[in-house]
């Protein structure tokens, strides 16, 4: 199979696609605004509790580590739904973990998450 000719047209609806993809996250998937509420609040904190830099890089990286797990986990569902609307086991079962991996991660960014602002906090105090 040849290779194609790079073509900006083709890289712009690209990112059409990909912003599409943002806004149905946005506007049906509730659990991925719960994450960007928590995004934002450990921004605001970051800001305000003037971190240096490389905990705005830890920051960051789990901010897009945990909204880019909540998307595939929205999409494994929506191909489990796909493939079946009946109750199934093996379905339950590929949904449940790709759940976890949003979990662990959430729960991992909130832990580093606590380990980075507390002690700004208390020297706050």
């Amino acid at each position: 199979m040849p290779f194609k000719k790079f073509s900006v047209n083709d890289r712009l609806k690209s990112f059409k696609h990909a912003f599409n993809g943002l806004w149905l996250m946005l506007k049906e998937e509730h659990n991925f605004r719960v994450h960007l509420f928590a995004a934002a609040m450990a921004i605001f904190c970051s800001w305000f509790f003037k971190i240096n830099y490389y905990e705005w890089l830890i920051v960051l990286l789990l901010i897009g580590w945990v909204l880019c797990l909540e998307i595939v986990n929205s999409c494994v569902e929506q191909i489990m739904n796909f493939i079946s609307t009946e109750k199934s086991t093996s379905i339950k079962k590929i949904k449940d973990l790709a759940a976890a991996a949003v979990l662990i991660s959430a729960i991992t960014a909130l832990v580093i998450g606590l380990i980075i602002f507390v002690p700004k906090f208390y020297d706050w105090l």
